[in-house]
């Protein structure tokens, strides 16, 4: 069924107007991780894409009005959710705009170059009473949704040591790529750091303390592109890292328990699907091959035992299904201001930790 006709029977069925969205940016953010995603979900209708230069939204999309500059699309009334996935250094201008002339507004990660920035954001959208929220996608990888089932359920039993790699093998630099180049919010740490600190705190909370090492591995390198951050609770460690010299991963999720070990290899397959250009739905969308299932050990009768655990379907439309229904009033948000506000503060405690070679408490 066209994405067209789903939205149009999604309405119907709830007998309401869907919600116009207007995206600014059409690099590689906006037009892989959100244009695609939010045409696939029913109720949101991408009707605006703000690309300063060039043809490819408008050649991408059509149907849908492409304008220049902010003002432009901030003169459009009709449109009620702004999607920012510009470089991370405009996302606090760029959102506090979209703000104060009274949209909802989500921006990709990392919510903003600094805390106090982020804070201010999070202080607007409370005096504005619009919604106000951070793609953290990865939520809704399907690996994710796997350990996060796994630790509620106490499979594992209680989690000594969970650790997530980002590892990849990328020795050469990329010549203007904003994010390789010195400035504020640039660098590995703030690009995907953002995603291992919010999913081991949706798991497990805001830790007591942090240390980090975050540093320049590659050879000419002007920002950092290596990790190793340890977020400290009292019977936990949550070990962070990522590398670009890594040209045999390590495991993406290594978590220890009392009753057992899970180990899984690779990542999610949404970001390789879309960045072929598929189209988030059908029933193959976000299913891992059997082989590349993690495995779950554990000691039952003196035994050591390892089983294959089937990765669920990561899927993320679920991330902007939440914002449609949070902003409709139907449900609670899932990825709030303040948990974006938590992960900002990791951020910024690992790069003080790392520069001042010691452990910062969490406050």
């Amino acid at each position: 069924m066209r994405l067209g006709v789903q939205n149009v029977l999604f309405c119907l069925a709830l007998k309401q107007q869907p919600i116009n969205v207007g995206l600014i940016g059409f690099g590689f953010a906006g037009r892989t991780f959100h244009a695609p995603v939010i045409r696939a979900v029913p109720g949101l209708q991408l009707t605006t894409i703000l690309q300063r230069k060039g043809n490819d939204a408008a050649n991408a999309y059509p149907d849908v009005r492409i304008v220049r500059t902010l003002e432009e699309l901030l003169a459009f009334d009709s449109v009620q959710l702004v999607v920012i996935a510009t470089p991370n250094v405009s996302h606090f201008d760029l959102a506090r705009q979209c703000l104060l002339a009274r949209f909802h507004v989500v921006i990709d990660k990392p919510f903003a170059t600094t805390y106090a920035e982020a804070a201010e954001l999070v202080a607007l959208a409370e005096k504005c009473g619009r919604l106000l929220s951070v793609y953290h996608s990865r939520r809704f990888d399907g690996d994710f949704k796997t350990v996060r089932n796994l630790v509620a359920s106490e499979a594992l039993g209680r989690i000594v040591l969970y650790e997530s790699h980002y590892d990849r093998y990328r020795p050469q630099l990329r010549a203007g790529a904003w994010r390789e180049q010195a400035g504020a919010g640039n660098g590995v740490w703030f690009d995907l750091g953002p995603h291992l600190i919010d999913q081991a705190l949706a798991l497990f909370g805001s830790p007591e303390a942090v240390s980090a090492d975050v540093r320049i591995e590659r050879d000419g390198a002007a920002v950092d592109d290596a990790f190793d951050v340890t977020l400290l609770y009292p019977r936990l460690r949550v070990q962070l890292r990522g590398t670009m010299l890594a040209s045999k991963p390590a495991p993406h999720f290594l978590i220890h328990g009392t009753k057992g070990c899970y180990v899984k290899y690779g990542l999610d397959p949404q970001e390789n699907a879309l960045k072929r250009g598929e189209l988030p739905g059908g029933s193959a969308w976000g299913k891992e091959p059997q082989e590349a299932w993690g495995t779950l050990s554990r000691m039952e009768v003196d035994e050591l035992t390892e089983q294959a655990i089937p990765t669920e379907p990561g899927d993320y439309r679920g991330y902007y299904e939440n914002v449609r229904d949070a902003i409709l009033g139907k449900v609670a948000l899932a990825v709030t201001p303040q948990g974006a506000l938590s992960v900002m503060r990791v951020l910024e405690l690992a790069q003080q930790s790392s520069l001042e070679r010691r452990v910062i408490q969490y406050t």
